[in-house]
């Protein structure tokens, strides 16, 4: 798995206004949309595309256009639909589906609850968004979920990554023929006891959508 954490100062500023506790939710989702749009940038850089011969004004001209199938954009419910827009704003023309996880708070393992998604994925790129990579069973999880209906390239964007989390996807997914990517705006320093990044930005769904009771 190759890992690209983002070195730039605009995601560097914008990370650290979504970790101050005091930036508020509306705050939090335009900076993350932001955030992820730069991310997104870098995370496409592999994307898959082919000739076209185009017109100009002038005289015709040999450029590139996305190639078929399309790129998939997969958002991990329910933080990572605050990252979708963002995505999509750089490339408009992906198809977008959705799988739902959760973490079981006790044994730390992620449990699958919902999907849309097509039966068949062969031959598809997929762009996976998760706020955080924690522990990385969600993360893991949804990978191998979609190379088992046949993906055969995987970029995951996240915003902030803990090392126990990317130690555990290259373990899991070690075997796997597929090429996976990480993208990220930051690595952070450790997980604490209850699996949380530390120092982190908190419950990213939560400062997205506010607290569900």
């Amino acid at each position: 798995m190759q890992v690209h954490v983002a070195d730039h100062p605009l995601i560097a500023h914008k990370l650290t206004v979504l970790r101050d506790a005091s930036t508020d939710s509306p705050t939090f989702r335009r900076l993350a949309d932001e955030l992820v749009t730069l991310l997104a940038y870098e995370a496409t850089r592999d994307v898959r595309v082919e000739p076209v011969e185009v017109t100009t004004p002038v005289a015709p001209a040999t450029g590139v256009r996305m190639s078929n199938p399309r790129p998939l954009v997969v958002p991990i419910l329910r933080a990572g639909l605050g990252m979708l827009e963002g995505m999509q704003r750089l490339i408009p023309t992906a198809e977008v589906g959705f799988l739902g996880m959760v973490r079981n708070e006790e044994t730390l393992e992620a449990v699958t609850y919902a999907e849309r998604l097509p039966d068949d994925l062969t031959g598809r790129q997929c762009y996976v968004l998760d706020p955080m990579l924690a522990t990385g069973g969600s993360l893991a999880a949804a990978i191998q979920f979609l190379v088992d209906r046949g993906a055969d390239h995987i970029t995951a964007v996240c915003l902030l990554a803990a090392p126990e989390g990317i130690a555990r996807i290259e373990s899991e997914l070690a075997d796997l023929d597929v090429p996976v990517n990480l993208v990220i705006a930051g690595q952070d320093e450790r997980l604490n006891e209850l699996g949380y990044i530390v120092p982190g930005l908190g419950d990213a769904g939560d400062r997205l959508y506010g607290v569900v009771d």
